[in-house]
């Protein structure tokens, strides 16, 4: 956050914030509360497969609790999110997660696909953004530690067979340790999770759902640039960018993505729209804190829904 806002004008800041049209934050929030809702659907289908009894008002409060647990540590709301349903429904926590890693998968993929369109299809100014700002600074990063990107890309390959050649020569012998037989169940748990995309018995809903919930994404990031004058000539095409380096911002390893998307996005408005740096960080709070707002208030509601009634966990269990 410091880094996003050390140097801005904050009377500035506060002045537009007092002008801005708060009327289309409750649009926006009707957009991320309807994509919440479509991600919820889209989990349960992949936990079906997994052939226990679930309802899809339970995946929906886990799924916000989830969200809730990220404002404390980052990806913890993805471990959160099974432990609550799990308890909830009577279903095996590591085949959940399983689940989970295909869904978050599917979802990094389509970010990749929609920033390759994007810096395939937008203008100069944008693709230079992209590589400038986001590519080329990973790139550095792993090359200044590695040496070079196809260094990384072999150690991790050869890393990961090292460790399942020997997870497997040595399987009888480590099933004798009580910390291994607990990791090889909970492997198997989520191997069963992540079988659960080939299993599928509404593919079709399930693509749906995935286009869906990017298309809400991109009406509640779009919707909120009419709040703000500066903004308000930003089409629904130049939103797909925002959609992207916000996405971006929001995988950052920090909590809600608390400043990453904050200084992403407003450096983004500056560089590729000359939006002054104020009004960018108007935008970027306006988007970020209003789905905070819906993700505080929905996610608190969820755990009281979902935790309400649950028989206490007993020694083993914990």
């Amino acid at each position: 956050m410091w880094l996003a806002f050390r140097s801005v004008d904050f009377n500035k800041l506060y002045s537009e914030l007092k002008v801005a049209n708060y009327w289309w934050l409750l649009l926006s929030g009707f957009f991320g509360l309807i994509a919440y809702l479509s991600r919820a659907r889209r989990w349960s289908l992949l936990i079906k497969p997994l052939g226990y009894k679930h309802s899809f008002i339970n995946s929906f409060n886990a799924l916000m609790v989830g969200y809730l647990a990220n404002l404390a540590l980052p990806r913890i709301g993805e471990i959160t999110r099974c432990v609550a349903l799990g308890k909830k429904e009577k279903i095996p926590v590591d085949q959940l997660i399983g689940t989970v890693i295909v869904e978050r998968t599917i979802d990094f993929i389509s970010l990749i696909i929609i920033m390759i369109g994007l810096i395939f299809t937008s203008g100069l100014e944008i693709r230079k953004f992209l590589r400038e700002s986001i590519l080329n600074p990973i790139e550095q990063s792993v090359v200044s530690v590695f040496g070079s990107m196809w260094v990384l890309w072999i150690f991790l390959l050869l890393f990961g067979i090292a460790a399942l050649v020997l997870m497997i020569a040595y399987r009888h012998s480590l099933r004798k340790i009580k910390f291994f037989a607990k990791l090889f169940d909970i492997l198997n748990g989520i191997v069963n999770g992540l079988n659960t995309i080939t299993n599928l018995e509404r593919k079709g809903e399930f693509i749906f759902h995935t286009v869906f919930v990017w298309v809400c994404y991109l009406l509640m990031t779009w919707v909120v640039v009419f709040s703000l004058e500066a903004t308000s000539h930003i089409t629904i095409g130049d939103a797909v960018f925002l959609l992207v380096i916000g996405g971006l911002g929001m995988s950052a390893p920090v909590q809600g993505g608390f400043g990453a998307f904050h200084y992403i996005i407003s450096r983004g408005l500056l560089i590729i729209y000359g939006i002054p740096l104020e009004d960018g960080l108007v935008y970027a709070l306006l988007t970020h804190e209003s789905q905070l707002i819906l993700v505080v208030i929905t996610g608190i509601i969820a755990f009281f829904l979902i935790f309400k009634n649950q028989p206490e966990i007993s020694d083993g269990e914990k």
